[in-house]
């Protein structure tokens, strides 16, 4: 049976939202519902209309509605998450605050108030400009929403030394389901007035509540930078120089390890004909990508004097462990640094069309156990594994690389995807560290939590939610990714 066209044949959920709202407000075109389908992803389900509220009366009236007639609620974004936590599984409608971007720093309390659309760039870059930053930073960080990235929880980079967006949260205002405005916390801060409902929405992807405003919280912006890129025979290797900084007390702004099956991709995609020249035409990188390896890039922060005294520890421990290591010697040297990891996701596409990207976390005393095991995975399943990640967290981002027309690698694929996300439980780690559960993750949420855990979170959500609007079909329902078509479609972020 043919869909039925929204924009000819209006449900009676939607004539109701379409007389409650300005028609600007209310899109049902097929080009805009499309671009609503899907987030990074990429399987799109299109919903029946994409909101564009113009203030917090327009979100409540909206709420409202949908609770009374039980049509489900997606907020967006961006949509640069990777777990299909903003695609509109079960239809309904989309809130987009793509265009939320107001916000406003105060230098002298170092906060900042924020609308759900600012990306996280435009935070920190403001911010910057009065001597302070917003310390976290996913790599999406230009096209990132700070709305998406409390959804999720984010962290990013520079994670182990400063935290997740958690971190940097004292309130965060919008609505509850029923579309009551609530407020968690204040521009203050300490705060210890009743349950900590704050940090309830922080991660919890849009299914508890709407965020409409956040007060954040800005640090000082370090005075100096120091950033290296070293090259190891094995990943065993550089594990040992990870574990060797950590023992002797370094505390690296980043701290990258990428391994040598992703080093292997790259320098292959770096001597394509159709390769980026931005990327590989610097000198520095040309000699990196010269033959293969694990890598290291590591970037200090800081007052001067305390970065400049330990890039000198960070020199001799690198001299007693390779022989091919560069300290970048300006701005420029250092963004050719940055290449060779900002390269890393998009060029193991050399190895298979399609990627399952787990984010996962294991502790400090697993990190060898861990790779060891991706080298031994791949040889079971036959499928690439190439990882890198955040090395000083333990926040690994662990690829199966597929086909997705071939029907036998994708089942070797979901295989091993069962088979990593268990081990990675056994090694005392954690299935998502940044990018949240969404759909992806959501087959393995039973092998990190029991089921009296699983029951307390549900009736959270049952409480708060009783009608199940908000973001529905994620989380607890399992769903097989690897079994869905991909959109086969160019994002923003795509390189």
């Amino acid at each position: 049976m043919a869909s039925r066209d929204p924009a000819t044949e209006p449900s009676e959920a939607l004539k109701a939202l379409q007389a409650a709202l300005p028609s600007p407000c209310v899109r049902t075109g097929d080009a805009i519902r499309y671009q609503a389908s899907l987030d990074n992803l990429r399987l799109s389900h299109l919903p029946e209309a994409v909101v564009r509220p113009r203030d917090e009366e327009d979100v409540a009236t909206v709420l409202k509605l949908a609770n009374r007639l039980h049509v489900p609620i997606t907020a967006r974004g961006a949509g640069s998450n990777t777990t299909g936590a903003a695609t509109p599984i079960r239809g309904g409608w989309v809130l987009d605050f793509a265009e939320w971007k107001q916000f406003e720093i105060d230098p002298v309390a170092r906060m900042a108030y924020v609308q759900p659309g600012v990306t996280v760039q435009e935070l920190d870059t403001a911010a910057r400009e009065e001597g302070l930053f917003y310390p976290p930073d996913p790599g999406s960080k230009k096209y990132a929403t700070l709305g998406g990235t409390l959804a999720c929880n984010a962290g990013g980079l520079r994670g182990a030394k400063y935290g997740v967006t958690r971190d940097y949260v004292y309130a965060l205002e919008g609505f509850l389901p029923t579309g009551e405005f609530v407020r968690w916390g204040a521009d203050t801060k300490k705060y210890v007035s009743g349950y900590n409902m704050r940090d309830l929405w922080i991660g919890s992807e849009g299914t508890l509540g709407i965020v409409t405003g956040a007060v954040l919280k800005l640090l000082p912006a370090p005075g100096a930078q120091s950033t290296f890129l070293a090259s190891f025979e094995t990943d065993a290797a550089a594990l040992k120089v990870v574990r060797t900084m950590l023992e002797q007390g370094f505390n690296p702004s980043i701290l990258e390890l990428i391994d040598r099956q992703t080093s292997e991709c790259f320098q292959i995609w770096a001597h394509k004909p159709d390769r980026p020249e931005h990327l590989f035409g610097h000198p520095i990188i040309s000699n990196f990508i010269s033959r293969p390896g694990a890598y290291l890039l590591i970037e200090l922060d800081g007052h001067p004097a305390e970065v400049a005294q330990s890039q000198l520890r960070l020199e001799e421990l690198l001299r007693q462990h390779t022989e091919k290591w560069y300290n970048a010697q300006n701005a420029e040297e250092a963004e050719a640094l940055w290449q060779v990891r900002r390269a890393s996701s998009q060029s193991m596409f050399q190895l298979a069309d399609t990627k399952l990207n787990e984010d996962i976390v294991v502790p400090l005393r697993s990190y060898e156990a861990l790779f060891a095991y991706t080298l031994e995975l791949r040889d079971r399943i036959g499928l690439g594994t190439p990882t890198f990640g955040h090395a000083a967290d333990g926040n690994f981002h662990v690829h199966i690389m597929y086909d997705r027309k071939n029907a036998e690698q994708a089942l070797r694929a979901e295989k091993g995807i069962h088979e990593l996300m268990a081990k990675v439980v056994e090694l005392g780690g954690v299935i998502t560290g940044e990018h949240g559960v969404g759909l992806a993750k959501a087959p393995f949420l039973s092998l990190q939590h029991s089921p009296a855990e699983i029951r307390a979170m549900r009736a959270i959500k049952e409480a708060l939610d009783p009608n199940g609007i908000l973001n529905p079909g994620k989380i607890w329902e399992p769903f097989k990714v690897w079994e869905h078509p991909r959109e086969e479609v160019r994002l923003p972020w795509d390189h």
